[in-house]
Formats: C-alpha cells, sequence, structure tokens
C-alpha cells in the first residue's frame, strides 16, 4: 500500500519521502498467491461497491504503470470457478446470478456469475462429486505479486517527486514538531502516512489513548507454488478457503492459510503440506507437480477486519494506511489514492465506507 500511495504522491506532484524499514515491497506482498477476488454479489453494501469499483479500475491502474516501467504484473482478469458440492447450493448459486447482474456492471461493462454445470477444461477443478455444478465469475483475477511490487518499485524508484529511504526504522514520530525520528536522523514532514502492514497497528496505538484492545494483529499465511504445465488463462479455483491460481510462466500457486497463533512467523511446516495435498487432490493434474517455492508470512488484520485507513480523529497530520488482510492486492491503489487525496487536503473522487477509516476502527478497539 506504501508503494502505490507513493504512486499517486507523484501524480499528485507531492514531495514524498517513502521509508522502509527493510527494503522495498518486501512484507507480505512478496507472497505467491495474487488473488483479485470480489465478494458475492449478493446482499449489496457499501463495502462490496468499493470493493467493484476497485477490481475494474485495477485494470487501467496496471495497465498504464506497466506501459510507463515497461514492465508486466502478470496481471490477468482470468475469472474464477467455485464448484458447489451439493444440489441446494446451485439454487443459491442462481439466485446470485441475478444480483450480479443489477450490479457487477460499470458503464458498458458488465461481469457475471454464471452457474455452468462443468469447468471448460476437464479436470480443472475435478469434477466429480460435485453435484451442484460450478459457479464461474468473469470479474475476478490474479496478478503476480512480486511482479506487481516490482513494477510500483521501479515507477518509484524513477519518480521526480519520491526519495526513498530503505532500511531505515522510523522510531519515534513527534506530531507538535511534525518530525518522524530515524536511524538515520530527524526528518520533517507536512503530513504523516503510516502504511508498514501489521506493524501499523502499535505504532498508530502509541498515539491513540483510550484503547482497550489492539488496533490490529498479523496473521499468518502459508503458500506454495508447483511447477505444472497449465494454461495460465485458466480461472482461479476457489473452494473452502483453499485457492489454486494458475499463473504464467507454467506456475500455479495453492494458498493459504489463515493462522492467528504461530510460533515462527516466516516459516512452512505442515498445515502447508495438508493445503497442498488438498490442492491436489482437488486438481488431480497437479498431482505430480513439483513445489519450488513455499512460502509464510504476515499480513495485516485490522479489529473491524475492513481495511483501516484515513486521518488520526486527534492528530489530523497521522493518516492510516494499512489491513486489508486478504484482498489488499485488489483494493490497494483505491485506498492509496483515497488517503494520499486526503493527505492533500482533497476531495476523494469516490465514496470510502465509513468502517473502512481509521476513527472508525479506533470506536471499536475503546469499546
Amino acid at each position: 500500500m506504501g508503494l502505490w500511495a507513493a504512486v499517486f504522491a507523484e501524480r499528485m506532484g507531492i514531495d514524498t519521502m517513502l521509508i522502509d524499514a527493510g527494503t522495498l515491497g518486501q512484507g507480505a506482498s512478496a507472497g505467491l498467491i495474487g488473488a483479485l477476488m470480489p465478494h458475492t454479489p449478493d446482499q449489496w453494501n457499501a463495502k462490496k461497491q468499493f470493493q467493484f469499483e476497485a477490481l475494474v479500475a485495477l485494470e487501467p491502474e496496471i495497465a498504464r504503470l506497466e506501459a510507463e516501467t515497461g514492465l508486466s504484473t502478470g496481471y490477468r482478469r482470468s475469472g474464477r470457478l467455485i464448484p458447489l458440492p451439493k444440489p441446494h447450493l446451485r439454487q443459491i448459486a442462481i439466485d446470485r446470478a441475478a444480483d450480479a447482474d443489477v450490479h457487477w456492471q460499470s458503464g458498458e461493462r458488465r461481469f457475471h456469475w454464471n452457474v455452468v454445470d462443468a469447468p471448460s477444461v476437464v479436470g480443472w477443478p475435478d469434477a466429480s462429486g460435485i453435484e451442484g455444478g460450478f459457479v464461474h465469475d468473469t470479474l475476478a483475477g490474479r496478478v503476480a505479486p512480486r511482479s506487481l511490487v516490482a513494477v510500483l518499485v521501479a515507477f518509484v524508484r524513477n519518480a521526480r517527486h519520491v526519495r526513498v529511504i530503505e532500511n531505515s526504522v522510523v522510531a519515534e514520530i513527534d506530531f507538535e514538531r511534525c518530525t518522524a525520528m530515524t536511524e538515520r536522523g530527524s526528518i520533517a514532514f507536512g503530513h504523516c502516512i503510516i502504511a508498514a502492514g501489521h506493524q501499523s497497528f502499535p505504532m498508530l496505538a502509541r498515539h491513540t489513548d483510550g484503547l482497550t484492545q489492539p488496533l490490529g494483529q498479523p496473521v499468518k499465511g502459508q503458500s506454495a507454488l508447483l511447477k505444472a504445465d497449465v494454461d495460465p488463462s485458466l480461472p482461479t479455483i476457489f473452494r473452502d478457503g483453499l485457492y489454486v491460481i494458475a499463473h504464467e510462466g507454467g506456475h500455479v500457486a495453492i494458498g493459504s492459510t489463515s493462522e492467528n497463533r504461530f510460533d515462527e512467523p516466516y516459516s512452512t511446516d505442515e498445515q502447508l503440506d495438508v493445503l497442498v495435498a488438498k490442492g491436489r487432490v482437488l486438481v488431480p493434474m497437479l498431482a505430480d507437480a513439483p513445489v519450488i517455492e513455499r512460502w509464510a508470512g504476515l499480513r495485516p488484520k485490522a479489529i473491524d477486519r475492513d481495511p483501516m485507513i484515513g486521518p488520526h480523529p486527534v492528530h489530523a497530520n497521522l493518516l492510516a494506511l494499512t489491513g486489508g488482510f486478504k484482498v489488499s492486492f485488489g483494493l490497494a491503489h483505491r485506498l492509496a489514492e483515497a488517503v494520499v487525496t486526503m493527505a492533500a487536503g482533497g476531495a476523494v473522487p469516490f465514496a470510502v465506507p465509513e468502517s473502512f477509516l481509521l476513527a472508525s476502527h479506533i470506536r471499536v478497539a475503546s469499546r
């Protein structure tokens, strides 16, 4: 999210300093999955509308970045297949198809929640025992996380208005003097955006009185990358929290776990083994596909689960840009644009759900 914020700051001509405790983009964004999955189109609300608009807007944003950098993000609107194991799930899915016809449209673009009897490619996934058919939605997509990060980093490093400082921890922030204390000395600022993933929560909490609970927590995720000769245009498969995603270059990602308790945040274990085994059962053509990488990392889950963005209710020059948990790749560009616009004193050109705002999360954490 911090990289996207730097992109929009550059486009708005705002002098910006991007400070990273490590190297750019090496947190949870350096994973393997890159799913861009919409919420179901039923029970429509402001959050689903925001996500829909963000997913639609991401495509031209990525095309612009790729044109500006000459690099590929591995983006593709490949769709999604959801198996419906039981017959009664089919009617629920058909009802949602009608909801998609109403809500999944943007100008002349329409996306669909189709109910089909079988996948278009035999074995992707295995259709045996699936009594209700499949949902095939045309809104979902995927991106190669590290490729997207590389494109954002390339843009930022060549930006005129953005200065990058890596491997420097922000130890303290003084909002009376508008200075941030780092290992390289004191840095003055007009506005400070904290976009440090799960580490944002304690940083924000240090400047917030009355909290009775943490503002958020890290959630461990584990995933794996397999080498397999599959068509990269195949839709993402989603079943019971498990993703199987075809990427470019003969790669398939399987993930991911969601662990609220863990001892080793950056190591993989038998939980990933179980997940990979489930993926091989779901897609038998992956039965002998070798695992070429195992990954583990920490994702930021805000107390109210929604993204956490916007100004602090007391320190107006402090803004949050974190949270998102499993939906960050599809929302980060819109969230960053909103926060940078807020910092610049402008009017955000799209509606932001109230529950996304830092002030809303603070209220929840103060109960």
